[in-house]
């Protein structure tokens, strides 16, 4: 499978944001034995583009590494140079998608309104990232009434509670942060061990 399949496959991007270096590859361990096969690194977090160096490298093909919050063209060669195989953005910049897609990998911008949806699919995007989408599954549902033919990542609210709701309501993925992954200075193999049971339920709820 491409990478694009793989995300519609897979479907849970667990978002991993502010998340200290040295924890990233436990975190990616623990989430990957609960099911998880997507991350997301955001840029802003710290060492970001060596953190997804060496997540992509320890995991190869097995776990599918993505950069999220990148706002520039510049910042989408970075972080597939250092092995992120799909760009996620908050919001749409069209160089951005552009840059990513002659790049080779898949693009993700953000969006909210109908109009911006429609404008991130026409100029390339393989996929819009609805953010915020805690505004709610009915939200989502009234999108994808005129726009059925672009795929959408519900991304800031979605949780274990709702998840279902979005994938009723025709979500083709979802980007799941801190409901899933919270940044913690205390990394327990208690952590881990429920990190790995959230993960499950998460894969569970929409199997």
């Amino acid at each position: 499978m491409n990478t694009l399949q793989q995300i519609k496959t897979h479907r849970v991007v667990a978002i991993l944001r502010g998340c200290d270096p040295a924890h990233i590859l436990p975190i990616a361990e623990a989430l990957y034995a609960g099911g998880i096969r997507l991350v997301e690194i955001t840029l802003n977090s710290r060492d970001a583009l060596n953190a997804i160096k060496e997540t992509a490298k320890k995991f190869g093909d097995r776990l599918v590494v993505g950069a999220g919050t990148v706002l520039t063209p510049d910042e989408a060669k970075d972080a597939i140079d250092a092995g992120a195989r799909f760009v996620l953005s908050p919001s749409l910049d069209i160089p951005t998608i552009q840059r990513t897609k002659e790049l080779g990998a898949v693009s993700i911008p953000g969006a909210f309104t109908a109009t911006e949806i429609l404008t991130a699919w026409r100029n390339g995007a393989d996929m819009v990232k609805v953010f915020p989408a805690s505004v709610g599954p009915h939200y989502f549902r009234d999108l994808r009434g005129p726009l059925p033919q672009i795929p959408l990542m519900p991304t800031g609210g979605v949780n274990l509670e709702n998840i279902r709701q979005f994938q009723h309501a025709g979500a083709a993925a979802f980007g799941v942060g801190s409901a899933l992954v919270s940044a913690t200075d205390d990394l327990t193999p208690s952590y881990l061990q429920q990190l790995t049971i959230s993960a499950a339920a998460y894969m569970a709820a929409i199997a």
